[in-house]
């Protein structure tokens, strides 16, 4: 029997499927595994070349086959969508792993830590959180305007909502619907407790990690966008540049481009959508705080500012800082603050 040399590995719940080939590109092994003999079965071979898509869980299999002596690629499924030929099936997938995992001009996601994956799930988890509450409050909102009790908006007007709810001598809101809202109300209140309970684990996290403190140092940059770097960028090296690294937030402009003329449209969008939005945030507050205080400090922005609308510049400025963190973590180097901004 031929010795497998490279093996595409189509990971799912219960049932994995293996495709593996020899030097000379000839197919060796095609199966399907149960879960439970995946390990066992990995153990049996020689150390090849294991390519799987990054998905639920491959960060998982790959430490695995890893410890085994294995060497493992991780790739975006995007990329390997094309090697499918016609139809869809694991058969057909674990092959076009298999061929995408070989080709030289693959891009390949670097494994993650069980300690990033930690501080992702913490992200994760505060972010679901917040869009509960989010929920949570719009239902408040909603179900009081059908019996006519409005309150502004933001978080005065939710306390002034809850405490008509609290009422039992305001006679707009029936007994059915007071319960409801309590029950409401008390939800409310319990996400709000979990989420300044993960505000502080990722904030005694920040406290312990050196990266993210150099990176809390960038004008933008608090300890939210700092952990969630130092979680998702596991090699930043993997980068050959700060565009790139950019480029993989979705900060930069789509081209549409041919016959040696560029056409820039608005910023593509793809990859991390949370780091992206974090990003904006970040620099929104810069142009937020320049504003307040002046932008005589800052003559890039000032110019910015001057030519175009805020949003526009806040995401130029989301741009900038991306280049600016990906700097910091490559080189290991701390943020210099420019000369008019020294104490």
């Amino acid at each position: 029997m031929q010795t497998v040399t490279t093996i595409g590995f189509d990971i799912a719940k219960s049932v994995f499927q293996v495709h593996g080939v020899d030097a000379a590109g000839q197919v060796v092994i095609r199966r399907q595994l149960k879960r439970r003999y995946v390990v066992a079965f990995f153990q049996k071979l020689p150390p090849c070349l294991v390519g799987i898509e990054a998905c639920a869980s491959s960060h998982y299999w790959s430490r695995e086959l890893q410890a085994l002596g294995h060497s493992v690629r991780l790739m975006p499924p995007a990329y390997v969508k094309p090697y499918v030929k016609r139809q869809k099936n694991d058969m057909a997938d674990a092959e076009a792993i298999c061929e995408a995992v070989t080709r030289a001009n693959m891009r390949f996601v670097p494994t993650k830590t069980p300690e990033q994956q930690s501080g992702l799930m913490l992200h994760r988890t505060r972010h679901l959180f917040i869009r509960q509450q989010t929920s949570v409050i719009n239902a408040i909102r909603a179900h009081l305007a059908e019996f006519g009790v409005i309150a502004p908006i933001g978080r005065k007007g939710v306390e002034e909502l809850l405490r008509v709810v609290a009422d039992p001598n305001d006679k707009r809101v029936p007994e059915v619907v007071r319960a409801c809202l309590a029950a409401l109300g008390s939800q409310l209140l319990s996400l709000k407790k979990q989420i300044l309970e993960f505000d502080r684990m990722i904030l005694a996290w920040h406290r312990s990690n050196q990266t993210s403190k150099r990176l809390n140092c960038i004008p933008g940059v608090g300890p939210l966008l700092a952990t969630a770097l130092v979680a998702s960028v596991g090699d930043p090296k993997s980068f050959r540049s700060g565009r790139n690294f950019s480029a993989w937030i979705g900060l930069v402009p789509k081209q549409h481009s041919s016959g040696g003329r560029e056409r820039l449209g608005s910023i593509s969008k793809q990859g991390d959508r949370y780091l992206r939005n974090l990003f904006v945030a970040g620099a929104l507050a810069v142009i937020r705080y320049a504003k307040l205080h002046g932008t005589n400090h800052r003559p890039w922005l000032t110019t910015l500012l001057a030519r175009r609308p805020t949003k526009v510049a806040a995401i130029a400025l989301a741009n900038k800082l991306a280049r600016m963190a990906w700097a910091l973590m490559a080189r290991g180097e701390r943020y210099n603050y420019p000369v008019a901004l020294r104490p």
